[in-house]
């Protein structure tokens, strides 16, 4: 075992064919250590979301590899990713993506529904863990409200407790401020160091500088390559855009 969650080498991912060939990944080389708090920037077309579909299992590189949290995943079949996603990474989405005919508390309980049979926790396990979950994020008070009888804020805690509720090294945030006002936007970034604090990796897509400057380290993409890569990542970005 060594100290990175992540590794990735010569990481491509194409589209289209040999006549007309797009790169959004044009040989990513990347580690991310374990407990680090990093952001991802780029304009539009930069390749971020590419590359965070893949860190999250959810797409495949046309080349290159994935190491994470010392497992190949580069290779593994549809059902094998979708248990390292359920096992290893947590996600946090722009548009909350809570059921809304669900509590907060079934909402968060969902992903122990993923787990294999012979691994699935007991009923009354899942709504303990959910409900300590919850609590973890402020909202104990609130395990029987539907989305729409929460506020923005609070319906991405709910997203943060169900993203957290099984326990993975990993939390992909994409956009996690992106739908909500300054004072929740500062909620949910505090919410977000708490949770780095208490050893959780964390990736986040951001395409605002005061919020990547919450991170340790920002990656800048442009056109499927990594530009700079360090604290100032974010000003860095910010200035190639401004000379576009």
């Amino acid at each position: 075992m060594n100290d990175y969650l992540i590794t990735v080498k010569n990481l491509i991912k194409t589209y289209g064919s040999a006549e007309v060939l797009l790169y959004a990944l044009a040989g990513v080389d990347l580690n991310i250590r374990q407990g680090e708090f990093v952001a991802i920037m780029g304009p539009s077309g930069s390749g971020k979301s590419t590359l965070m579909n893949i860190l999250g299992c959810l797409d495949r590189a046309t080349e290159g590899t994935y190491i994470l949290d010392d497992e190949d995943v580069s290779e593994l079949s549809k059902v094998e990713l979708a248990d390292v996603r359920n096992r290893k990474i947590g996600f946090v989405f722009q548009s909350f993506n809570l059921l809304p005919r669900l509590p907060a508390y079934k909402n968060v309980m969902l992903p122990m529904m993923y787990y294999r049979a012979e691994d699935r926790p007991e009923a009354e396990e899942r709504e303990m863990r959910a409900i300590k979950a919850l609590e973890s994020v402020g909202l104990g008070d609130r395990l029987e409200h539907h989305p729409n009888q929460l506020s923005g804020g609070q319906q991405q805690r709910v997203a943060i407790a169900r993203a957290l509720v099984n326990r993975p090294p990993l939390l992909l945030a994409d956009e996690p401020t992106g739908n909500l006002d300054s004072r929740s936007s500062e909620e949910i970034m505090a919410l977000i160091h708490n949770l780095h604090a208490q050893g959780v990796t964390i990736m986040m897509v951001t395409h605002e500088p005061d919020i990547a400057a919450h991170a340790e380290r920002v990656i800048c993409l442009r056109d499927g390559n990594i530009v700079s890569d360090g604290r100032d990542g974010a000003s860095e970005c910010e200035r190639q855009r401004g000379a576009l």
